[in-house]
């Protein structure tokens, strides 16, 4: 049986560092991703924290991995905050891999989003007739973009937990600039966030910790050196060069 959770609720950050258990199962091909194998000099102590890379570098697989550690379900949402009850997750070998150290307080609320199972979490709030705490109107009755805007709008407040696996998915541009001022204004109050994603307009919430992960490990970039950042710039400031590189297979 887990042992109780005798911290009090306050402000963040809760997840100040995470480190791979030295009786880990290297057959597992996650646990050899070089992000993954370097979990040990991550540190996630400031309000929000961004991992960007490639896709395979192990954002995700690092945003999945801490939030089986601490037992959200497998397909995301919220449990009102209570971490303790096992879940899925709870028997995973990703999950159980991590050695996660806590910070002095635990969260009011907690919620953890997965892009590509974010109906189904939404189907389970609605289901829950929870509307009114969500904005009023059902999730299922939005396009993805405003559902996901209602819930963080109405949910993601100070004292709350929030690991969110590539939530501009979602999002239009517009949409991206106001989820950028629901994370400061969260974070602001106590809040800590853990993102994965590849969204240059995200990345450049104030105070925000960018570790880019590649073959190498993971290392602290600032906005202006982000990959999303340099290569959506380049790309916008010369993009007949881009497309006659991508496209000079097709003439």
């Amino acid at each position: 049986m887990a042992r109780p959770d005798r911290r009090s609720f306050g402000a963040g950050p809760y997840v100040l560092g995470a480190r791979l258990r030295p009786d880990v199962d290297d057959s597992d091909f996650r646990f050899g991703l070089p992000a993954v194998r370097a979990l040990e000099a991550l540190e996630f102590s400031t309000p929000i924290t961004f991992l960007i890379g490639e896709n395979g570098s192990g954002k995700s697989t690092l945003i999945e991995a801490v939030a089986r550690a601490l037992r959200f379900d497998e397909e995301g949402g919220t449990e009102g905050g209570d971490l303790r009850r096992p879940k899925r997750f709870a028997d995973d070998p990703l999950g159980k891999s991590l050695a996660l150290e806590l910070g002095p307080h635990k969260p009011e609320r907690a919620f953890f989003l997965r892009a590509e199972s974010f109906f189904n979490a939404a189907r389970r709030i609605d289901s829950e007739g929870l509307e009114s705490i969500y904005g009023g109107t059902a999730l299922h009755q939005q396009s993805h973009g405003e559902s996901f805007l209602a819930l963080a709008a109405n949910r993601f407040g100070g004292d709350g937990l929030y690991l969110l696996d590539e939530p501009e998915a979602a999002l239009s541009v517009t949409s991206a600039l106001a989820f950028l001022a629901v994370m400061h204004r969260a974070a602001t109050a106590g809040a800590q966030f853990i993102v994965a994603t590849h969204s240059p307009i995200l990345l450049a919430v104030p105070g925000a910790r960018i570790y880019e992960l590649d073959d190498t490990g993971a290392e602290v970039v600032s906005w202006d050196m982000a990959d999303p950042t340099r290569l959506t710039r380049a790309f916008l400031e010369a993009p007949e060069r881009f497309l006659r590189e991508v496209l000079a297979d097709d003439d």
